[in-house]
């Protein structure tokens, strides 16, 4: 086994109205001539068809098979980043996972959709973990769901040795999204791959962290390729002696005597029925600021 793996991000331009998937293949072509020693791509979220729902189909599908030729071309693994998939009368943020004979190993549903902004999405109930031989094991998290620490731990448990995490961010809060892929990144002693787009697909800043929470590369806002080669014995010997030798969180969590009772099912959580509806914010109740009259168009 050997612990050594290149991988690269691709933070490319994201077009909300016009097909990505020419640019993706531009990208991939020319990373791949620059930079052969790399083994996996990861694209950014909603990479192959952009942002809006309505572009949303069926998987297996055309683009899902145009990814696969891509990666059988350049005999590498492939993450699409994600795209909208439809499936009956529901509509999921859903990433590929291509293995480098161009067949899909796996497809990962987003679970926390960024509600209430990302409307109409259901969530995926389903983890993803896959192995690449002789390598180690991966994990797929989809943007808003490292919010939610028990995705990445959950992850982590079932052995993933690397969190790849396509994002879409063009929000005010990609400053907190970088801190919470370097906590992540040390809480469960991994590598995080933070991959975001530009233009329509977000505003770049995309992020790799080590096992230890220590920021290996920070893109800027434009168009980057990200290839880097990791070592994933670094994580092995992080959780086995600890964080610089100190914290051992994996082993702690697996050796817990408290009883999380908040997740059992059927709890009562008084204190979070209590925060009113998950809906967007309005003006009422904005000091200085009139919600416009019923009826009535805002200015």
């Amino acid at each position: 086994m050997t612990p050594f793996f290149g991988i690269a991000g691709i933070q490319m331009h994201v077009s909300a109205t016009q097909d990505n998937l020419p640019a993706m293949r531009h990208h991939l072509s020319t990373l791949m001539a620059i930079y052969p020693w790399v083994q996996m791509v990861v694209f950014s979220e909603l990479a192959v068809s952009g942002p809006l729902p309505q572009t949303a189909q069926s998987l297996p599908g055309p683009a899902e098979e145009a990814l696969q030729a891509m990666a059988a071309k350049h005999r590498l693994w492939l993450v699409s980043g994600s795209m909208y998939e439809r499936d009956g009368d529901h509509v999921f943020n859903t990433a590929s996972v291509i293995d480098p004979e161009g067949e899909v190993v796996g497809r990962y549903r987003k679970m926390f959709p960024f509600e209430p902004y990302e409307v109409g999405i259901s969530p995926g109930d389903e983890f993803l973990v896959f192995d690449v031989p002789d390598v180690g094991r991966f994990g797929l998290a989809i943007c808003y769901d490292t919010w939610f620490p028990e995705v990445p731990r959950t992850l982590a448990v079932m052995g993933a040795e690397v969190i790849l995490r396509p994002t879409l961010t063009g929000t005010v809060d990609r400053d907190l999204e970088l801190s919470i892929a370097r906590a992540t990144a040390a809480a469960n002693q991994c590598f995080v791959f933070d991959i975001n787009g530009v233009g329509d697909g977000g505003y770049g800043r995309s992020i790799v962290c080590s096992p230890e929470g220590t920021v290996l590369y920070e893109a800027g806002s434009g168009e980057e390729t990200i290839p880097l080669e990791i070592n994933l014995d670094d994580v092995r010997r992080g959780r086995e002696h600890g964080i610089l030798r100190l914290g051992q969180p994996l082993k702690s969590f697996r050796d817990r005597t408290v009883d999380f009772s908040i997740y059992r099912p059927a709890a009562r959580l008084p204190y979070l029925d209590s925060l009113g509806p998950l809906q967007k914010p309005t003006r009422t109740g904005l000091k200085g600021v009139d919600p416009p009259a019923k009826g009535e168009e805002p200015a």
